[in-house]
């Protein structure tokens, strides 16, 4: 059975390929795991957390000028010591599971309007960046799986999708339909085709957060939702901020 424990793995692991792949890093200071990549710089799942470990990550995040400061947290850990160092409440993954045979059976593999792409000239202007994540479908073996969809004579682009092979796992990230080109079945469609290639590589079931937009259209397509975690941001306050005082007897 999958758990929300197999949930939070896939998604640290998505996290970390990102950051090592694409020129940031990952790296643990003691128990607690922070990736700094083109999310940001997130602390990925600690068990346990103090108030000095989390003031030695915002020192860095301050050093590197990486804001804001991510921390994702299960539902069942004490987020004090990040509301200590300022950090506040976000949004709740809702995390959801599905087999990826009753994937297969509700979003088509594929469709005229849905490829699978390892380069593409869609980012522009201040997404430009962006396009450089799509070195990570070009990862031997392949790991993970982009899809983007197009629409219309000009073949506008109306959306995008990932899935990454972790084990038996595949996590579905980033997905999203842009608001002119909804209702259109883009959604179920870029679903079908990343799960049908992880699927294709050894994956069994596939696992994603999701939020209240978003839910419905898993649910049609075979996801249930298991559990839900906590999200925690940092925001740079306005203006110069002095050094965080050093804190003893809490490491």
């Amino acid at each position: 059975m999958v758990t929300t424990a197999d949930c939070e793995r896939v998604q640290s692991a998505w996290f970390r390929l990102r950051a090592t792949t694409l020129g940031g890093v990952a790296h643990h200071d003691g128990d607690l795991e922070w990736t700094d990549g083109p999310d940001g710089l997130n602390l990925l799942f600690p068990r346990n957390l103090t108030t000095a470990a989390v003031r030695r990550g915002l020192d860095r995040a301050r050093a590197a000028g990486r804001t804001p400061v991510g921390a994702w947290l299960a539902s069942d850990v004490d987020p004090t010591a990040l509301a200590d160092a300022g950090f506040e409440r976000g949004w709740s993954p809702w995390w959801m599971v599905a087999d990826l045979a009753d994937v297969a059976a509700a979003a088509p593999a594929a469709g005229p309007h849905v490829t699978l792409e390892e380069d593409a000239d869609d980012y522009r202007g201040e997404h430009a960046a962006y396009r450089d994540q799509l070195s990570l479908a070009r990862l031997r073996p392949r790991v993970a799986w982009y899809a983007a969809a197009h629409v219309g004579p000009g073949r506008r682009f109306a959306g995008r999708a990932w899935s990454f092979l972790d084990g038996g796992l595949a996590g579905v990230f980033d997905m999203a339909v842009w608001p002119p080109f909804r209702r259109r079945g883009l959604g179920t469609a870029l679903l079908g085709a990343v799960c049908a290639a992880a699927r294709e590589a050894g994956a069994t079931h596939a696992v994603l957060n999701a939020t209240p937009e978003g839910k419905l259209l898993y649910e049609t397509c075979g996801f249930r939702q298991v559990g839900e975690g906590a999200t925690w941001w940092w925001h740079a306050p306005a203006g110069p901020v002095e050094a965080a005082p050093a804190v003893g007897g809490d490491a």
